[in-house]
């Protein structure tokens, strides 16, 4: 945000519906099973460490974001549209 001029006070949350995405991000020791994550993965990591950025889970049934990426059911699309303040679409 600070490149585009656009200053904030506080980081910026991102939700996540994977634990175990999160447990990797937030824990700094290396793993065994993580050491095949590229270098260019450890962005986040990096970025949350420094304050940047917070992460917080959000269960994969109330994830706004599949609004935009997964095929849902009538009740669901609704349900999303209508948390996030957009009008039905009418023909």
């Amino acid at each position: 945000m600070h490149d585009w001029g656009v200053g904030q006070d506080t980081a910026n949350t991102i939700y996540i519906d994977s634990q175990s995405a999160l447990a990797i991000a937030r824990n700094p020791v290396f793993h065994a099973l993580t050491k095949h994550i590229e270098v260019h993965y450890h962005y986040v990591r990096e970025r949350l460490s420094a304050g940047e950025i917070n992460l917080a889970y959000v269960p994969t049934q109330d994830n706004l974001a599949y609004l935009f990426t997964k095929a849902l059911s009538h009740e669901k699309l609704e349900a999303f549209r209508k948390a996030l303040g957009l009008l039905p679409f009418v023909d």
